[in-house]
């Protein structure tokens, strides 16, 4: 009786323990890092959300959550080599702003394959793959697709266009059209819905249809994807408008907040109900830093309230904050992506990526080591090169790893890579003299530090504290030497060459033009948050 009173007590304390543990207001971004774009749909009480992707494959990375706060990659819509094309496509191009939405026991997700094939969509059955080939709607002009099905049970898809003549700068139009499945097709009228919620209204794009309490939402992203980004709804009695502007027009943006604000760029946003029937909006930020902002754009989210069918985002705070209170959701634990992995598995991990689709198999994990084989391909050029790379989500971070490699020719390198684009990155590099940091920033690449080495093993490493950024190397980790000096993240941060896409860091190795038969070996890598 005794253990039996002892086993209850201890299970109580566990069980209040963990309750504890849950919070009672969350952080935002909800998915820190490259996440753009975001779409999200709900299936019972599964929630499942998709982000943009461009050049980094696999793309369009799906997660899961229960919660809304805790999410995991259930799998990639573009897994397979021959979906889409991505050589010679510059890394703010290839897959734009997705749509997910269920319909009749099938997930659809739609979207824009920019300068690579256009606007498509695929389909499955389960939201983990495997994805149907993609369905290519050769006459969807413009960008930002998104679907609705109305009450007859028709498909309709919306979309934007600035491929007519414009009144002022920057219009866009946003329009619909029938999509008719069986055929995979659009049928019918084309109509032009909105050009967004005022006559100087710049970049309408990033439409969403709803029909709540009997009328149509028209959700909608202005602006522009920097600082004057904005969400924006219009209301109509029918799917085909007209559609009036809402008064409280923007619903969502930080544009009036200044410069100085150090959340910027809201947009992009997707709305979602509750099994609960309390509503939610997923959208785009940049976490800024005097000015800059090296994590790109992420994805935030906000509660929202309807009043007179107008969404009010945040209600009573009119601005998205840092937290927020936790959704009244059952919290549900997932798997995080690892701080470290030590290549333990047949197949990499889904928080790795490659820039653009390999066009042949440079890598392999083999007795715990990730294996890559040095390529002609160098990361400057516009084609796949041998580069893996896991997404930066943090403004303070480490990442290490260890690294055995021994150079045969003068053109042959290995070691770790911070990029952003073929016109943004740093490499810290092993060859046949040494270690060598090189920078490209804004195009114009240097060799900032050369420093001779010989062992076989090294330890190469980069951190990063807001702006400020160091290179590292060693023997042993206890003896580590700094190389380059104090560099900047300002180079992966948005420039003129840096738009859309996110920033990684990870593993690179090249033969620079040539061909090689040799080998960089990778114990382990180590991402890890140090704020």
């Amino acid at each position: 009786m005794l253990k039996l009173f002892c086993a209850l007590v201890l299970g109580l304390v566990s069980l209040e323990l963990k309750c504890q543990e849950i919070p009672d207001s969350i952080n935002n971004p909800i998915l820190p890092g490259f996440n753009p774009d975001p779409s999200i749909c709900r299936v019972n009480d599964d929630y499942y959300l998709v982000t943009s992707s461009f050049t980094w494959y696999p793309g369009l990375p799906i997660y899961h959550s229960k919660d809304l706060v805790n999410w995991e990659i259930i799998g990639h819509a573009i897994n397979r080599p021959d979906m889409i094309d991505m050589n010679n496509l510059n890394d703010n191009d290839g897959i734009w702003a997705p749509t997910i939405r269920y319909h009749d026991g099938l997930f659809y997700l739609i979207t824009t394959a920019n300068k690579s094939g256009g606007n498509f969509y695929v389909t499955a059955s389960d939201p983990k793959g495997p994805w149907s080939d993609p369905v290519w709607l050769k006459n969807a002009i413009g960008i930002d697709p998104s679907l609705f099905w109305d009450e007859d049970g028709k498909c309709y898809y919306t979309g934007n266009s600035w491929d007519f003549k414009k009144s002022w700068p920057g219009q866009c139009a946003v329009w619909i059209q029938e999509l008719d499945l069986s055929q995979k097709k659009l049928v019918g009228e084309r109509k032009i819905l909105s050009y967004g919620h005022a006559n100087n209204a710049t970049f309408a794009e990033g439409p969403h249809i709803y029909k709540i309490d009997d009328e149509y939402l028209l959700l909608m992203a202005e602006g522009g994807s920097s600082y004057h980004h904005a969400v924006t709804v219009h209301h109509s009695k029918s799917l085909w408008g007209p559609y009036i502007a809402d008064k409280t027009n923007p619903v969502l943006t930080h544009r009036h907040l200044g410069t100085k604000c150090s959340l910027q760029s809201l947009g992009h946003a997707d709305l979602v109900q509750t099994q609960n029937g309390e509503w939610y909006s997923v959208f785009l930020g940049k976490r800024m830093l005097d000015g800059y902002n090296p994590l790109a754009r992420e994805t935030f989210m906000c509660r929202v309230e309807f009043e007179n069918n107008t969404p009010i985002f945040n209600p009573g705070k009119g601005m998205v904050l840092s937290t927020m209170e936790r959704p009244d959701l059952p919290w549900t634990s997932v798997n995080s992506d690892p701080n470290r992995d030590d290549f333990n598995t047949t197949n990499l991990k889904p928080m790795w990526y490659f820039v653009r689709v390999p066009q042949k198999n440079f890598h392999t994990i083999e007795n715990g080591k990730l294996v890559l084989s040095l390529q002609p391909e160098v990361v400057d050029s516009l084609v796949n090169s041998a580069i893996i790379i896991r997404k930066a989500k943090h403004h303070k971070f480490k990442a290490i790893t260890r690294l055995n490699f021994q150079a045969k020719k003068d053109n042959e390198q290995a070691g770790l890579i911070f990029y952003r684009t073929a016109n943004s990155y740093y490499s810290l590099l092993k060859d046949r003299f040494g270690i060598t940091l090189v920078k490209k920033h804004l195009g114009k690449k240097e060799i900032v530090s050369s420093v001779p080495y010989v062992s076989k093993e090294v330890y190469l490493s980069v951190r990063v504290d807001g702006l400020d950024v160091k290179f590292s190397f060693g023997e042993t980790l206890d003896n580590m030497t700094d190389i380059g000096g104090l560099q900047s993240a300002k180079v992966v941060s948005d420039n003129k060459f840096n738009k859309f896409n996110g920033t990684g860091v990870g593993m690179y190795v090249t033969s620079n033009g040539q061909r090689s038969k040799n080998n960089a070996l990778y114990d382990w890598f180590e991402y890890s948050n140090i704020e």
